[in-house]
């Protein structure tokens, strides 16, 4: 009698992990080394000079199907000729307060029969590409009188102590700041003068910073000082007539 011997044959599914420079992987694609790099060829100077320069390095983004590409499109990465704004910027503005007369920039004063005032100093537009965070830095310059700025510069003789501070407030959209808008005060600092029986005449250096989130669009910052003095003090103060800097970078 024959005997028939039946060899059944079952597909195997096996889970393995890959290791490229080790026996021991640790991933599914575990690339050892602390010098280690993947290498895309299509995606090099040469292959896809559209996207990549060969200068700079190459901003890497991965699609719905978890496909790496230079080349984002608006529909999650998916489609063709996709675009992206820059990954952030920054705008140095040197002077951005106006010297105004004699070096003096935006004079406020405190007359005697006022001991806290805040005023507005200047505003200053910028624009986003996108949803992003928005940091920005200043310098002012402040120079203070027992007189006022507009028609002399008086050292103190009294002994008495000012404060001088700065903050600004973001007007989303560039269309006026609203009361939501000037409730938030960013980048909040002062300075502090003492006198006695002699005073010292000459700028002195506010610095400060804040950051926030703010929409894609048109917006400006604006920048605010509040003068603090005692009961029937005079005090003028000169801002921004020496050499004060903005610098506004947007993270997207």
């Amino acid at each position: 009698m024959k005997k028939l011997i039946l060899t059944l044959f079952f597909p195997a599914i096996l889970s393995a992990q890959v290791g490229i420079g080790t026996a021991n992987p640790q991933s599914d694609l575990h690339i050892a080394g602390n010098t280690s790099t993947i290498r895309i060829e299509s995606l090099n100077a040469v292959n896809d000079p559209a996207n990549n320069d060969g200068i700079k390095p190459s901003a890497a983004f991965v699609t719905n199907l978890g496909d790496i590409t230079l080349n984002p499109s608006a529909i999650n990465g998916s489609g063709p000729n996709g675009s992206i704004a820059p990954i952030n910027f920054l705008l140095t503005l040197p002077n951005f307060i106006a010297n105004g007369m004699s070096n003096r920039g935006v004079i406020v004063n405190n007359d005697t029969s006022v001991t806290n005032s805040t005023h507005f100093v200047v505003a200053v537009p910028f624009s986003s590409p996108s949803e992003a965070l928005v940091e920005a830095k200043y310098s002012i310059t402040t120079i203070l009188s027992s007189t006022d700025l507009n028609v002399a510069l008086t050292p103190f003789n009294d002994i008495s102590t000012r404060a001088i501070k700065y903050y600004f407030s973001i007007d989303i959209n560039n269309d006026g700041l609203d009361a939501l808008e000037s409730s938030k005060k960013y980048g909040l600092n002062g300075q502090f003068y003492s006198s006695h029986t002699q005073g010292i005449l000459g700028y002195s250096f506010t610095n400060g910073h804040g950051y926030t989130t703010i929409p894609a669009g048109n917006h400006s910052l604006h920048f605010f000082v509040e003068v603090n003095d005692g009961v029937s003090k005079y005090t003028s103060v000169g801002i921004g007539g020496h050499d004060d800097t903005l610098k506004i970078r947007v993270y997207n």
